[in-house]
């Protein structure tokens, strides 16, 4: 007897896309059974040719509760995570106040999030100047890494590390497993946004400063043996350096984000500011390298950077404005569109958006619809397309540069540990392996 069958003759496993009868007991997959298997259960959910997917794992999001909870909360971080297909969040430890850099300050994020999370939720750690003592009380805590910044983050309270005191983290890392992920621009290469116009902007930030930034994280993950992530690459000038030390057996990983796998420099109104993240969107061929390097394995992840923030903030200028992407809720339909139109399939964006980031944060019962994981599972319309409506979404602050633009699919029915999401905050958080 199983609480739950969902019958899909699309159903996209880690061995690609098949028919299939995921049978659901206490929360997880239990077997996989032939698509018209006869099977006692509670509730039996048939598909038909709608695509059944695994629940994405978003592992790079912003949801800034608490201190900065008019950005983003996580009721509504949560709501739009699921309406996007994603069952589990790895919440960054900025722009929280306080940030997430001590045991206790974890805590007290633990205590403002209790009973709203409409997801499952797991946490990064914070890595900056002086708190390298906190870095094992965290992990031991459960935190799934350390976030730090090369360049300035933006907000006082999280300051950069220099190389040395990224060499001292990354030594410290080392001696328990622990893993960096590192926001890769080199300080040294970026300048001060001389107008008011994108490119200006585009100028100030250059793919020099990502490619020497990821050359000095490489070194420093040969001195250390230390696990190390890019977050959110832009540059395809990166992909050699990355091939390169993964070739040589270095434990170095990347992602790169939705917004620079479908827009380019080119597709930003004059002074919509809705456009503006660091590093930033880059050119049309830019693009292209990037979607190889995805195709190769270079690059493992695609997940969201969503960092919103209020209205007032991303004005009058890109020179002025807050740098971030709100696209939590619509990640996976804007990867879709462009994935599907280049010969990609459902089974790569799964790969992308579900198992790389499961694996990364080290979520074990995420990620995939396999027998013993967690039955977070997506029923998705993958012909639909429709324009986005900022109005419709459920982030707090519906700024967006996908406003108006047609993307493809729809997400009908999110499942969360074989529970549709309907409303009721359920999730957990995920603090241990």
């Amino acid at each position: 007897m199983y609480d739950l069958v969902i019958r899909s003759r699309r159903t996209v496993t880690p061995g690609g896309e098949r028919p299939a009868a995921v049978a659901v007991r206490d929360g997880r997959i239990a077997a996989l059974h032939e698509h018209a298997a006869p099977l006692e259960s509670a509730e039996d959910v048939d598909l038909r040719d709608l695509v059944l997917l695994p629940g994405l794992v978003d592992s790079h999001v912003h949801v800034n509760e608490p201190g900065r909870t008019h950005w983003e909360g996580f009721a509504t971080a949560t709501r739009a995570a699921a309406a996007g297909g994603v069952t589990t969040i790895v919440d960054m430890p900025l722009n929280a106040l306080p940030p997430t850099v001590s045991v206790a300050a974890l805590e007290e994020k633990l205590r403002a999030a209790a009973g709203q999370c409409h997801v499952d939720v797991a946490f990064w750690g914070g890595a900056v100047p002086g708190n390298l003592a906190d870095l094992r009380p965290l992990h031991d805590r459960g935190v799934r890494g350390f976030k730090c910044f090369m360049s300035p983050s933006g907000v006082d309270e999280f300051p950069r590390l220099t190389p040395g005191e990224i060499r001292e983290a990354m030594a410290a890392l080392a001696g328990f497993g622990g893993l960096l992920v590192v926001h890769a621009e080199d300080p040294a290469l970026l300048a001060e946004c001389a107008g008011p116009g994108y490119a200006a902007f585009l100028e100030s930030r250059p793919a020099a400063a990502e490619r020497s930034a990821v050359e000095q994280v490489v070194r420093l993950a040969r001195e250390t043996g230390a696990r190390a992530h890019v977050l959110h690459v832009s540059s395809a000038e990166c992909l050699d350096v990355l091939e390169a030390a993964q070739a040589d057996g270095l434990p170095v990983t990347a992602e790169t984000c939705p917004h620079y796998l479908t827009l380019t420099d080119a597709d930003v109104p004059e002074g919509d500011t809705a456009y503006k993240c660091c590093p930033p969107i880059r050119s049309a061929d830019n693009r292209d390298r990037l979607w190889d390097g995805l195709a190769r394995g270079v690059i493992g992840c695609v997940v969201t950077d969503h960092s919103p923030s209020t209205a007032d903030l991303k004005v009058p200028d890109f020179a002025a404005a807050w740098g971030g992407v709100s696209s939590l809720q619509l990640g996976l339909r804007a990867v879709w569109t462009e994935a599907s139109r280049r010969g990609h399939g459902l089974a790569d964006v799964a790969r992308w958006m579900s198992a790389a980031p499961a694996r990364l944060a080290g979520l074990r019962r995420k990620g995939g619809i396999e027998p013993g994981k967690d039955a977070d599972l997506v029923a998705f319309d993958p012909d639909a397309a429709e324009p986005v409506e900022a109005r419709r979404l459920h982030h707090k602050n519906p700024v967006t540069p996908y406003q108006g633009r047609r993307l493809r699919g729809a997400v009908l029915t999110t499942w969360l540990r074989g529970r549709p999401v309907d409303g009721v905050p359920y999730g957990t958080f995920l603090l241990e392996a």
